[in-house]
């Protein structure tokens, strides 16, 4: 009987020393799980930033388009008027060769 008591005193060892390093962890996540949630939180803060300045390189790209737009109108306006005057001033200028040639020839006619 003796060797049954000693392999019973062996094995209950076995299984004392077995179920204390199986306590509950306060903490559920393991090292791993700890590196793979800080890489994941890391890789959402960049693209938080990330999208954030593409918002606002947006927004810049939105503003030059619309000081573009201003900027050619002002310009199609300017454009416009140097034609009218253009225009006009072609139209003075035919007036004035006209009448020199009318001119011309009144003066061709009295000699």
């Amino acid at each position: 009987m003796k060797p049954i008591s000693i392999a019973s005193v062996v094995i209950m060892a076995v299984i004392l020393a077995g179920t204390s390093g199986c306590k509950r962890r306060e903490d559920p996540m393991g090292p791993a799980q700890k590196a793979g949630a800080a890489i994941d939180n890391a890789g959402d803060k960049v693209a938080q930033q990330l999208h954030e300045q593409l918002n606002k390189a947006d927004q810049a790209a939105k503003e030059m388009a619309e000081a573009a737009k201003a900027t050619g109108d002002k310009i199609n306006d300017a454009t416009g008027d140097a034609s009218r005057g253009l225009d006009h001033a072609t139209e003075e200028v035919g007036k004035k060769v006209e009448r020199a040639g009318e001119k011309i020839q009144d003066a061709a006619h009295d000699k």
